[in-house]
């Protein structure tokens, strides 16, 4: 299993452990560019452990392909001394060498197969972790946000409760019945001088009426009066 495909494994049990949780966003975007960029330096620093086995093994290889080229040059050399013997032996050791260069070649082959694709990840990794920090930077935003519209909506819903409103009645008799008390303590104001000439002229109408009354009496008494002479006589 490659790092990549491991990084997959782990971020996947990471995000289904945290959902379980009921963990919020914010950690959860984080942990996730943590991961990326954890798996990012095992990936490259992978890709380099590979990369110095494909110098090691190229640099063998050569050492290898020259000995292959000597013990052939060898049993040239045997054979046009007469030396069947020794070319058999020279042969015998090139077959060896060569041996080890093919093998050689086929690890060299997949060290390069690594490398490639060591280097396609850590290229398509850099490219998901820019992308998962730029959503993590307005994930983190809207969280922000969200979390402000929560706490205001919150305040709304106990302003607008049943309790809070009565609250608002009780402070609102209170404040009644202050002004009341308030309005009793004040000194009685003296009357104004509209006032003081209205009361003269109720009291002047009074006057007249009762004058009124007492001519009339008068007038009634006098004319019974007269009456009781003239049946006299």
């Amino acid at each position: 299993m490659g790092i990549f495909t491991r990084f997959k494994d782990i971020v996947s049990a990471n995000i289904n452990a945290m959902l379980d949780r009921a963990e919020d966003p914010e950690k959860l975007i984080k942990l996730m560019v943590r991961e990326m960029e954890d798996t990012l330096v095992e990936l490259k620093a992978a890709c380099a452990a590979t990369m110095a086995d494909r110098s090691r093994a190229a640099r063998e290889l050569a050492d290898v392909q020259e000995r292959v080229d000597t013990w052939s040059a060898r049993a040239e050399l045997a054979v046009q001394k007469g030396r069947d013997d020794l070319a058999r032996e020279a042969l015998m050791e090139k077959r060896r060498h060569q041996e080890r260069a093919d093998h050689l070649e086929e690890e060299l082959t997949k060290l390069d197969a690594l490398v490639e694709q060591s280097q396609d990840d850590i290229q398509a990794l850099e490219e998901k972790l820019e992308i998962a920090q730029e959503k993590k930077r307005l994930l983190v935003q809207r969280h922000i946000r969200a979390n402000s519209q929560k706490r205001a909506n919150e305040d709304i819903r106990r302003a607008d409760s049943q309790d809070a409103i009565l609250r608002f009645e009780q402070f609102e008799q209170r404040i009644e019945r202050m002004e009341a008390e308030a309005e009793m303590s004040r000194p009685r104001r003296r009357s104004s001088l509209e006032e003081e000439f209205a009361k003269l002229e109720s009291d002047g109408d009074i006057e007249e009426e009762l004058k009124n009354m007492k001519q009339g009496t008068k007038k009634s008494s006098t004319s019974g009066q007269g009456a009781a002479g003239d049946t006299k006589e």
